[in-house]
């Protein structure tokens, strides 16, 4: 989902500058946790963005090495070979290395402490920059991701809504819905100031501004496609028992981008009205308002 829009984003900077190259690697082109493959992959670039990761919080629960191997020890390996190469590196981390205890806006020097697997393996790589990248280093923490490619809750609401009259969301966890996009737009900033030395190394909050509930997205969700909000049912984290704890807070704050030179993030609604419009997200929207609620799907 994010490296499809960075790509995009890159894209569209090299467009604009003839003196930008751009490369993307998948998973089938390259294994990060392979040394020399990455040493080459690497070799001659300037600034090299992570977005290879281990997502499956839960299924980290029961495969905790090999999660880590991705967030963790390939995170290491691309760290080494940008500290040998020269490169920046821009790695996009999570809100999961942080215990979700707090009840303000957590700064990025906020002490660390994954509450599951999946976080524990993300920490592993953070301090795998840090150690290796110590001022080319950067790492991007995101949070409640949303976007055009893969699954996502903002689609799952809207498919939802042409099946069923009403959903049960929770209302007890707290955090920044951020939109795909507008992260890769970011990331791409970030580069760029790297390159230029505007951005000092270290961690960034790579959320939206603002902060909501998932029962609040999925309500503002609902109220910009022309949706029925009050189809959305508040319920608890209890009632959806998952394998790995989630944070109840989750909310960041955004000081280090002024260090950059650069602007906060927008607030999450500005966000999702803009993600809205667009074509993937107005065409689930229309068939949710064209199954009107009636459980129905239409065809």
């Amino acid at each position: 989902m994010l490296g499809r829009d960075v790509l995009a984003e890159l894209a569209a900077a090299a467009a604009r500058d003839a003196r930008t190259e751009v490369a993307g690697l998948g998973r089938a082109d390259l294994d990060i946790t392979d040394p020399d493959a990455v040493r080459t992959a690497v070799a001659g670039a300037d600034v090299v963005v992570n977005c290879a990761a281990w997502t499956d919080v839960d299924g980290a629960e029961t495969a905790e090495e090999a999660a880590t191997a991705v967030n963790g020890t390939g995170v290491r390996v691309l760290a080494g070979a940008c500290a040998a190469a020269g490169a920046r590196l821009l790695h996009v981390s999570t809100d999961y290395v942080l215990p979700g205890t707090a009840t303000r806006p957590c700064p990025e020097s906020a002490a660390t402490g994954p509450v599951n697997a999946y976080g524990r393996g993300k920490l592993a790589g953070e301090r795998a920059v840090a150690e290796l990248l110590p001022r080319d280093g950067y790492v991007v923490r995101t949070a409640w991701l949303y976007g055009e490619h893969g699954a996502n809750f903002v689609a799952t609401m809207l498919e939802l809504a042409a099946l069923r009259d009403t959903l049960d969301v929770v209302d007890d966890q707290h955090g920044q819905p951020t939109w795909s996009r507008a992260l890769a737009t970011r990331l791409v900033e970030l580069g760029r100031a790297a390159l230029e030395g505007r951005a000092p190394a270290g961690v960034y909050h790579g959320t939206a501004g603002g902060r909501t509930t998932w029962y609040g997205l999925a309500r503002e969700t609902y109220r910009l496609s022309g949706l029925d909000p009050e189809r959305i049912r508040a319920t608890t984290s209890a009632a959806f028992v998952r394998p790995a704890a989630r944070p109840a807070f989750s909310v960041l704050g955004h000081d280090r981008w002024a260090e950059a030179g650069l602007a906060p993030p927008a607030d999450w609604r500005e966000q999702l009205a803009e993600a809205l419009r667009t074509p993937a997200f107005g065409g689930l929207a229309a068939r949710a308002r064209e199954a009107g609620g009636s459980g129905r799907p239409t065809v």
